[in-house]
């Protein structure tokens, strides 16, 4: 898969460096490439954190646990670059870095929801109530997302962000683009869980080899 990306990244950054300018917003509006696919990165990786927890609070098994702590930590990666990339597209369009918009509120909002999600496994001692903690967490905190995506619609006029975007509502030129960059970084996306879900596997299958060989030690004794 890492081939796959790396030459889909390169496809990437060329079909973005030749698309069209946009007449009225100029070159920033390239972020457009960017900012909505790592809005749905981030929208995924929570989800799976949801999945994940739903599938462990179901079946009790640790793998999926720890597949819910990778889905969260790309989540968060992704949100942060959304939260980056955000501000400058706001820059040279509104002439402001930051709004209180009801979606950046709502997103930041979000954002702190998960880095509390990490935070709460990392500093915790873990096992099965951190666990499950952690599953019901995760499952209330997806609830987020699609208040997310819907909340331009509620707010209408008092929201300045600009509206989902449609079929049909992208310029001439622009939907490959931006095609291109939604696979890249799905496929990104892919990658970055299924190697951390790996690490914290191959992690927990060593912490047992450990706990196993001391075990075997002291008996010896």
């Amino acid at each position: 898969m890492g081939a796959v990306l790396a030459v889909l990244l390169v496809i990437y950054a060329w079909a973005v460096t030749n698309a069209p300018t946009d007449a009225v917003q100029g070159v920033i509006q390239k972020i457009l490439y960017v900012h909505p696919p790592l809005a749905y990165g981030a929208y995924l990786g929570f989800v799976v954190t949801a999945i994940g927890g739903s599938l462990y609070l179901w079946r009790g098994r640790e793998e999926y646990d720890r597949l819910a702590i990778a889905g969260a930590e790309v989540g968060v990666i992704f949100c942060t670059l959304m939260l980056v990339t955000g501000p400058i597209w706001a820059k040279g369009t509104w002439g402001r870095w930051w709004s209180w918009d009801p979606r950046l509120t709502l997103t930041l909002l979000i954002w702190f929801v998960y880095l509390a999600y990490i935070l709460l496994r990392s500093f915790s001692e873990g096992g099965e109530r951190t666990a499950r903690f952690a599953a019901v967490y995760g499952l209330v905190g997806v609830l987020l997302i699609p208040l997310n995506y819907y909340v331009i619609d509620l707010f209408e006029a008092r929201s300045i962000h600009p509206e989902n975007l449609e079929r049909g509502s992208l310029g001439e030129g622009m939907g490959w683009p931006f095609v291109v960059g939604n696979v890249t970084l799905f496929v990104a996306f892919l990658y970055l869980v299924l190697r951390r879900w790996e690490i914290e596997n191959l992690r927990a299958r060593w912490a047992r080899t450990t706990d196993d060989g001391e075990s075997l030690g002291e008996e010896g004794r």
